[in-house]
């Protein structure tokens, strides 16, 4: 018997909470990595390690919200709770790779394909993980067209998300980029929840299917992640670089003197007159001029210039 799978069954609370959660990861983990590539390099593996777990907590916990809202009407469905924390750290994991590749190789397209297939890749092993820990009373099946539609969806997100982090500068921009990947891994997880549909076993609906339900049991595991969220932003409001971007933060200590050194301030002269630079002193006497630091008086005219 066919199960009726309802992916929405708290109606567009799910659906926008998971959006919001992507959303927010994606944010952060942006922000890290573009942050790693203005760190000192003892800096770099902190922030691309924060930027990966970013990354992968958000998308984890949007996957996971937008699952509550999941249920097959004539079967409760259960969670595998080793499989779901597996699902966790491959979305950390998998991500971090793609994360590190670019943090230090840069953003040559190559680099950006490699890391972008292997990023899209985690995100989609992470949904599969966790959709492989639904325990039901019958079997899940996929449509194979659609699942490679909701890789490649994947992939493409994730390539140019990590693009954005290597290349867009400036708060709102990144935000911008922020928003486009949320709706990419939201849109990936619909895809893949549209190539599903449920055999029921034996045939008949089921009603006595062991486990807890869903909702109570994501609850408390979501607990963490979005504990470690909310510590990655209090992170980045903290790090003024990250908010402002580009600008005076960027300058050095030594490059600031540089710039203040007054011998190195040009005089702006009348308008349309070419500027010069300031150089020493110097007072004008009755048969010349001297310099007013040595105070070497001005050379006497010639006696025969005298009368």
């Amino acid at each position: 018997m066919q199960g009726t799978v309802d992916g929405f069954s708290y109606g567009v609370f799910t659906p926008i909470a998971a959006f919001v959660m992507a959303c927010l990861g994606s944010a952060l983990g942006l922000r890290c990595v573009t942050r790693s590539l203005r760190a000192a390099q003892s800096f770099k593996p902190g922030w691309l390690s924060l930027g990966a777990a970013s990354i992968g907590c958000g998308i984890w916990t949007m996957h996971f919200i937008a699952m509550m809202g999941f249920q097959v009407r004539e079967t409760p469905i259960s969670h595998d709770v080793p499989l779901t924390v597996a699902s966790l750290a491959v979305a950390v994991l998998v991500v971090g790779a793609g994360v590190f590749i670019v943090g230090y190789l840069g953003s040559a397209p190559a680099v950006l394909i490699t890391a972008g297939v292997i990023t899209g890749l985690g995100v989609a092993a992470m949904h599969y993980l966790g959709m492989a820990g639904l325990s039901l009373e019958g079997q899940l099946h996929y449509d194979t067209t659609i699942v490679t539609v909701s890789v490649v969806i994947a992939v493409v997100a994730a390539t140019a998300a990590l693009w954005a982090a290597v290349s867009v500068r400036g708060f709102f921009p990144s935000l911008l980029a922020s928003l486009i990947m949320g709706v990419a891994v939201t849109a990936m997880h619909y895809t893949g929840m549209a190539a599903i549909s449920v055999h029921l076993a034996g045939g008949a609906p089921r009603t006595g299917a062991s486990g807890d339900a869903l909702p109570s049991i994501m609850f408390p595991m979501l607990l963490g992640p979005v504990v470690f969220l909310v510590l990655a932003g209090v992170i980045v409001m903290f790090d003024p670089l990250l908010i402002l971007g580009d600008g005076e933060w960027n300058e050095t200590p030594a490059r600031k003197r540089e710039t203040n050194r007054p011998e190195l301030t040009d005089v702006a002269g009348p308008p349309g007159a070419a500027r010069t630079m300031p150089g020493p002193p110097t007072w004008t006497g009755g048969g010349g001029t001297a310099n007013r630091d040595t105070g070497t008086p001005p050379p006497e005219p010639p006696r025969s210039a005298r009368w």
